[in-house]
């Protein structure tokens, strides 16, 4: 279940990337909508669903997450980035409209994209991380 949401959610931060590219350009494939969400979006989210398990998997390559002692920090951030990319994706297609306020020079939904992705991360840690336990570290030592 965990990696179905990590997938879907970085399918769907690479689609409104693209998306969003070409929506700027103006090219007019963009323009056809089906229930006011672009048909051209839905076959970017499609095609990024298929490649979006071999792109988490590069990531822990680069990474070195299997080799890592403690990989609690590394999962976390990895989590974070998605959720935070995945609501600025959201924001570009969906929500326009919030792209022009401010706070102090810094975009505003950006703040509250970031707020959220540490709230969440925290939240889906505490239901999908599962840390090794090491008994090792509990053991007594024998009295003489």
């Amino acid at each position: 279940m965990s990696k179905f949401i990590q997938n879907f959610l970085l399918s769907f931060a690479m689609a409104t990337s693209v998306f969003a590219w070409l929506d700027q350009a103006h090219f007019g494939i963009v323009n056809y909508k089906l229930l006011n969400i672009p048909i051209f979006f839905i076959v970017l989210m499609a095609l990024s669903f298929v490649i979006a398990e071999d792109v988490r998997n590069s990531f822990k390559k680069v990474l070195k997450f299997e080799q890592r002692q403690d990989k609690r920090p590394i999962w976390q951030v990895g989590i974070g980035m998605i959720f935070f990319f995945t609501q600025i994706g959201f924001v570009e297609l969906f929500a326009r409209q919030l792209m022009p306020f401010n706070l102090g020079g810094m975009p505003l939904y950006i703040v509250f994209s970031f707020m959220n992705a540490f709230l969440i991360t925290v939240i889906y840690e505490e239901i999908f991380y599962r840390e090794e336990k090491i008994s090792d570290q509990f053991r007594f030592k024998k009295l003489k």
